[in-house]
């Protein structure tokens, strides 16, 4: 990635009033250019044209044509945003839509309203202790497990526990 897609985000969200407040956080958390996108055509071509840091996308946007796009996305070899982190933000993220974003390949959720230090949170987190990405048959993106380790210390999956 290069020095200037370090600091670039995009902004995929209907309304241009959420999009805008969106991008003052971004700013806030050093992102130099942000661009917004008001539906899913103008997001496939940002994202086609320039290489991200980071991705906002809304639920709205979500659905079966958002989630194809964010797959195709994944699974495009050699494209520039192929492991850029994706969060979507959603107001009432249900179980259903949790897992369909997740398989599509979502990196994070963000519940709105929410604040720039969400944001900043769910970011370091990613660059302190990045899931791996998979490719897979049927599923192409990060890691969807959480490798946790219990209060005991055991770890939880039996891959975990092998090493695999």
């Amino acid at each position: 990635m290069s020095n200037a897609a370090a600091y670039r985000a995009l902004v995929a969200d209907p309304s241009t009033h959420m999009a805008a407040l969106a991008a003052t956080m971004l700013r806030g958390l050093k992102f130099r250019t942000i661009d917004a996108t008001l539906d899913l055509a103008q997001t496939a071509e940002s994202l086609r044209r320039f290489p991200y840091a980071l991705v906002l996308i809304d639920e709205k946007l979500g659905g079966p044509a958002g989630y194809a796009l964010i797959r195709a996305l994944r699974t495009s070899s050699g494209h520039a945003n192929r492991t850029t982190p994706i969060f979507m933000m959603a107001a009432a993220p249900g179980a259903a839509m949790i897992s369909q974003a997740r398989d599509a390949g979502i990196t994070e959720f963000l519940r709105t309203p929410f604040s720039a230090d969400d944001v900043r949170v769910r970011l370091d987190t990613f660059l302190t202790s990045p899931r791996p990405f998979v490719e897979a048959d049927s599923f192409t993106g990060p890691d969807r497990r959480r490798h946790r380790e219990t209060a005991e210390g055991e770890k939880r999956r039996a891959s975990d526990r092998s090493g695999s």
